[in-house]
């Protein structure tokens, strides 16, 4: 019988020579040229990607259905904590919103990929938003009795006309004569440029009435972004001043 021992192969890893090896090249990846400005261009993507998914949006501004308060091309950001913590929509307020289930009956199938690419443009407002999502003004919130037109052409909310001072020039108020009580927990929402904006009016006789769940809301849109021409905040207009709170159901004649 051999009594000898056997010489087993020898561990790599414990080889000095060997370690120095893997360390070099370890190393040399780490210390290649492109391989900071990656990582840090990954960093970014990513923090502008949650940060634009929780916080701020960029929005581009895809028709002219917001003129003149929006171009076609101006990208507004949508601060989307504007109405957490208990707070809610108020009458006009711009609201970028998903219309799935009221301005459209169900969301179009698409290619995933395709998809994801487009949401991650859009997210950082390099593309224009999913066809589901919409930006208008509210003009009514739950509760209110909303009227067109008063025997001066305007647009009453509880009783109260509106002197509308942002819609587009030559515009009316609305062309569709419309009397509806809003229900609680949803938006009355109109474009700016009634004539050319598919909006709360167009779907009175549908499911949900034309009405926008608050829940649907992705935010609230605070500041025109670019061009650099166009900086400026979107501040809630005084055209709502007047407005009161809604009496109880029954009492609008």
């Amino acid at each position: 019988m051999d009594t000898e021992a056997h010489v087993t192969e020898r561990d790599r890893s414990s080889d000095p020579d060997t370690r120095e090896g893997e360390g070099s090249r370890s190393a040399r990846f780490l210390d290649a040229p492109w391989r900071r400005p990656a990582l840090l261009g990954t960093a970014c993507a990513a923090f502008l990607l949650l940060f634009s998914t929780f916080v701020m949006q960029p929005f581009l501004i895809p028709s002219g259905s917001m003129e003149p308060t929006l171009r076609v091309g101006d990208r507004v950001l949508v601060n989307k904590l504007a109405y957490r913590f208990d707070s809610v929509p108020q009458r006009g307020d711009v609201v970028v919103f998903d219309g799935t289930g009221s301005f459209v009956r169900e969301e179009p199938a698409g290619n995933p990929v395709t998809g994801l690419v487009r949401w991650a443009a859009a997210a950082v407002g390099l593309a224009e938003p999913a066809e589901t999502d919409y930006i208008k003004r509210v003009v009514g919130v739950g509760g209110d009795r909303v009227v067109c037109c008063d025997k001066r052409g305007r647009v009453e909310v509880n009783g109260r006309a509106v002197d509308e001072t942002y819609l587009y020039p030559g515009d009316v108020p609305s062309r569709v004569p419309f009397d509806i009580v809003v229900p609680q927990g949803t938006l009355w929402v109109m474009g700016d440029h009634r004539s050319h904006s598919r909006d709360s009016r167009d779907h009175l006789g549908e499911p949900g009435g034309g009405m926008v769940p608050v829940g649907k809301v992705v935010g609230r849109a605070d500041w025109i972004g670019w061009p650099v021409g166009r900086w400026s905040s979107l501040e809630r207009p005084d055209a709502f001043g007047r407005v009161t709170a809604p009496g109880p159901v029954g009492s609008h004649g």
